[in-house]
């Protein structure tokens, strides 16, 4: 077996996101989050030491490639940023303190502005309140105005035209998520132009070409891809952005005179970073690995990048001979002499016969056990990026397998769009014909298989379990759907309505019959017998803790065998150091109790 990887740097180091050039070129400010709080920090390009340049009030940056924290004015003088009271703030460079922007009464710390962006000018900042309007504040005498008509249940990302007189973003409706359907809205400062521009799908990363014309992501032809007005820049099978989950992100960035585009790349999971000629569509590949949150100015591409085997960066590329610069590492010492690998690429035909997507990480040739990690959203995808799980639990001499059930994001808009209506379904059978397969390969037979995932993932494993308890042995949860009628009602507000999609029309009760009520895992808990850990945070915005004790007290009364550890003070992921290493610690138990020992 190898050698296990202590537990405690899998949870260590810094969470980097958001990096950014400054206008001058000069600098680059990225956000580093962790447990000790969070900051923007501020490094010049010359080799000098990164230096701390927000303290108070902290902001609260996006988590990995998400975004909508802060932004420079034009000049590169100072920084506005959201803080964690909600407010923007104005943070100069140089001396002096931060000065708050917003003194709306309804900006509070549960209704954020955030995304913020200066016009070209350095006249205002636009921003959104609670992703569901877009204000404007001038920066000169502090007046405010909302810009949005109102006829958008969320808004996204403002931008200023580069003629600092137009603001446009991203907005949709319910019951549509966005990455079903959304559109462009617009306005000017003057109150003389309203409109809108609707796709045919989903539009994202809204912003203008040097001439005024829009460049933006689309997937009017079955893929995220590049598009100038409304043509493909580059029209190919690979997706150039991921679900907009949440604010900010940045999966392309324009050259300063507007002749080429950096974008990303999704090759079925692993990433690339590829360069567009925009006269000629010549695509240039760069550089392998996930990236994110691309800002380019003068003659240097900054961004965030990470791999299987790379531990997360900020780094920065050369954008004459794209050689590559790192100038902040986000995760604890130690990993390059690990033994990180990367996946191999799975495609298998599930029962029904359409191909379906996976990835699998290899342990060492003597391990005979497989741990299935289903991945939550539903509507996303573990890209190959670095994550300690992965190599914690194969380190410990299990076989990895990641399942892109049909909903999955990174195999273009049809594959995505499957689950619609078939949550509990299509998943549940494309991550059972994913562990057969893996069975098939001589991973691992039923005694010596796992299943691991949190949120959706969690939902997914246990319709596994239920429906399918031949496959496996034991089953880890953490924070999952349990009650699809409960979800509805009081998760929050970005999600509330997402069964609409996932799982059709809401029915007037719990009780009702119909989808809700048959593939809410508490009314099947009679059908899940295999051992089962659940774990759940107790101030749970998405998924209500109740959820998780209402199952466990049914299975409990069955007699069934289940566990459940509540973490007081944890919402929808757990943050609190000693809670993460002890879910670690709890798992690894809990495995060596229920899985029979294979050759390590």
């Amino acid at each position: 077996m190898m050698k296990p990887i202590a537990v405690e740097r899998c949870i260590g180091g810094r969470d980097l996101t958001e990096p950014r050039l400054a206008p001058d070129g000069q600098t680059v400010v990225y956000a580093q989050s962790g447990a000790g709080g969070a900051a923007l920090m501020w490094q010049r390009l010359d080799g000098s030491p990164v230096r701390q340049l927000t303290s108070w009030p902290t902001p609260r940056p996006g988590r990995g490639f998400g975004g909508g924290c802060w932004c420079w004015l034009p000049d590169s003088s100072a920084v506005v940023y959201s803080g964690s009271d909600g407010n923007l703030w104005l943070q100069p460079v140089g001396a002096g303190g931060p000065r708050q922007l917003t003194d709306a009464a309804d900006v509070t710390a549960e209704r954020p502005a955030q995304a913020p962006e200066v016009s070209p000018d350095g006249q205002w900042v636009v921003y959104v309140i609670d992703q569901a309007e877009v204000w404007a504040t001038s920066l000169s005498d502090g007046t405010s105005r909302r810009m949005d008509p109102g006829s958008a249940d969320f808004c996204f990302d403002p931008q200023v035209a580069t003629c600092s007189t137009t603001v446009f973003w991203h907005a949709w409706n319910v019951p549509d998520m966005p990455w079903d359907r959304s559109r462009m809205q617009r306005a000017t400062f003057d109150g003389e132009i309203s409109d809108e521009f609707q796709p045919a799908g989903g539009i994202q990363q809204i912003r203008n070409m040097p001439d005024g014309e829009g460049i933006w992501i689309r997937d009017d032809h079955g893929y995220n891809n590049i598009w100038i007005g409304d043509q493909p820049l580059v029209e190919e099978p690979f997706e150039h952005a991921g679900p907009s989950w949440g604010l900010g992100q940045r999966s392309f960035a324009l050259s300063p005179d507007g002749t080429q585009v950096a974008f990303t790349r999704n090759e079925q999971g692993f990433g690339r970073l590829c360069v567009v000629d925009v006269a000629t569509r010549t695509v240039t590949e760069v550089a392998r690995g996930v990236h994110g949150q691309l800002s380019w100015v003068g003659t240097h591409l900054a961004a965030l990048r990470s791999g299987a085997k790379t531990p997360t960066q900020v780094v920065l590329y050369d954008t004459q001979s794209w050689t590559r610069r790192v100038l902040a590492v986000g995760p604890v010492t130690g990993w390059e002499d690990e033994n990180l690998v990367e996946p191999e690429l799975l495609t298998i035909e599930a029962t029904d016969g359409t191909p379906i997507h996976g990835r699998l990480y290899r342990a060492n040739s003597d391990t005979q056990r497989v741990l299935v990690c289903v991945h939550g959203g539903p509507t996303d995808q573990w890209q190959v990026t670095f994550m300690p799980r992965i190599a914690y639990w194969r380190a410990l001499g299990w076989h990895i397998l990641v399942p892109d059930f049909r909903g999955s994001t990174g195999h273009g808009r049809q594959y995505q769009q499957a689950m619609n209506g078939r949550w509990g379904e299509l998943d549940v059978s494309d991550v059972a014909d994913f562990v057969r397969h893996g069975h098939a390969m001589g991973l691992a037979d039923a005694a010596r298989t796992a299943l691991m995932g949190g949120s959706a993932g969690g939902f997914t494993i246990l319709g596994v379990i239920a429906q399918h308890p031949e496959l496996v042995a034991a089953a880890a949860v953490s924070y999952p759907v349990c009650d699809l009628f409960d979800l509805s009602e009081r998760s929050h507000r970005f999600e509330r309505h997402y069964n609409l999609s996932l799982v059709g029309p809401h029915p007037e009760s719990a009780t009702s019959p119909g989808p809700y009520f048959d593939r809410s895992p508490t009314n099947f808990a009679p059908q899940i017998t295999t051992p089962l850990l659940v774990m759940h945070g107790d101030s749970d915005a998405v998924v209500p803790v109740g959820q998780s004790q209402q199952l466990v007290e049914r299975m409990t009364t069955l007699r069934a065998p289940v566990e459940l550890h509540i973490y007081p003070g944890e919402g929808h992921g757990f943050r609190q150091p000693l809670n993460q290493l002890d879910e670690y610690r709890r798992i690894q138990v809990f495995l060596s109790e229920h899985i029979t020992p294979g050759r390590v």
